[in-house]
């Protein structure tokens, strides 16, 4: 009986493996829910992209306060949309920047090539599937590591002052925390919008918020502004390090109060955990009922409109982002450990 020829597996050959490897990127991913120790860089499959999306390879993606909650689960009322044990999404990372490598069926205003900014999921990576609806043309006056430090920190700010805030040209504007990632915007944006800008920040950031065009600039190391002679007509509160009673004290009569996030430390507390600073936020707006003066908590939303704004202020030199340290891809963990903690100036990028 002749013998029965046993098939051998096929060996890949370079063409397949060429292939496979194209279709894989590196990307900074994570299981569950915990601290920076839980991300890890892995090898995962390119996204593909819808009719309305973009496949943008990311040049250099910012950190912001959104990564370090999404990473956390933190507060814990936010699972019930990002996933109650374990996280939905496994990749992190919102605001990119990078170059366009394929659109989609119903793209027009994109084409490979085209340097972008903008933001989305998965940020953290060599590649990203993009909206269109959430990317505009890179400022022409801004590296792609600067634009990507951009979006969601300068919306934070914009619509600090511009919505909630309700600011024109020659009121006191004060922020409270002018030196950090947003702050650094706010200071900006309030003089674009003709303000007179108090900044407040730590002896170190002093001159930092002066170079950003502020008028007056408080040390808290030394002074309590809630405790001085002047009056503003607009505070930004992005510290959270006063009472709603005494950042009242330091408004005009008829002044507003924004409320934006609360402090990080805080946030990882008691029963801050559940609720991040909504407990503040409903106080702010109860009290409202009964004075004049404003208390208007903010929650950002992420638009193109305010994009093209923001785009617009930049290219006029009204605007620019403050970098205080760009991190490599592998090391996001540190990036975002580094910025869980207080005091960093401006923003942490992560370059690809």
């Amino acid at each position: 009986m002749p013998a029965i020829a046993l098939s051998q597996p096929q060996r890949p050959t370079a063409i397949t493996q060429a292939r496979d490897s194209a279709q894989l990127m590196k990307a900074v991913v994570r299981d569950t829910y915990g601290g920076p120790e839980v991300l890890a860089l892995r090898e995962v499959e390119r996204p593909a992209i819808k009719a309305d999306q973009v496949l943008v390879q990311v040049v250099a993606a910012a950190v912001c306060a959104d990564d370090w909650h999404l990473m956390r689960g933190l507060p814990y009322a936010a699972r019930l949309e990002s996933g109650l044990f374990r996280p939905k999404r496994k990749t992190l990372g919102l605001d990119l920047a990078g170059r366009v490598v394929a659109v989609g069926a119903k793209v027009t205003r994109f084409s490979p090539g085209d340097e972008v900014f903008g933001w989305s999921t998965g940020a953290y990576a060599e590649f990203a599937a993009v909206p269109e609806r959430a990317l505009m043309p890179k400022p022409a006056n801004l590296t792609l590591e600067e634009a990507a430090a951009v979006p969601i920190s300068a919306f934070t700010a914009l619509q600090a002052l511009r919505d909630r805030g309700e600011v024109r040209p020659g009121q006191r504007v004060l922020i409270n925390g002018a030196s950090g990632g947003v702050g650094a915007f706010a200071v900006q944006i309030a003089k674009a919008l003709g303000a007179e800008v108090t900044g407040v920040a730590s002896t170190r950031n002093l001159d930092l918020v002066r170079s950003l065009g502020a008028d007056h600039v408080i040390d808290y190391t030394r002074e309590d502004f809630t405790r001085g002679a002047v009056r503003y007509d607009v505070i930004i509160d992005l510290a959270q390090s006063h009472s709603l009673a005494d950042c009242r004290r330091a408004l005009t009569p008829r002044g507003t109060l924004v409320l934006v996030g609360s402090a990080n430390t805080r946030e990882l507390e008691g029963r801050q955990r559940w609720f991040k600073g909504t407990d503040r936020w409903l106080k702010a707006i109860f009290l409202s009922l009964f004075t004049r003066q404003r208390l208007r908590p903010l929650v950002h939303q992420d638009r193109l409109e305010d994009l093209a704004y923001l785009k617009d202020l930049i290219e006029r030199g009204q605007l620019r982002p403050i970098i205080e340290r760009t991190y490599p891809l592998a090391e996001v963990a540190d990036a975002i450990r580094r910025t869980e903690t207080s005091g960093v100036r401006g923003k942490m990028v992560i370059t690809i």
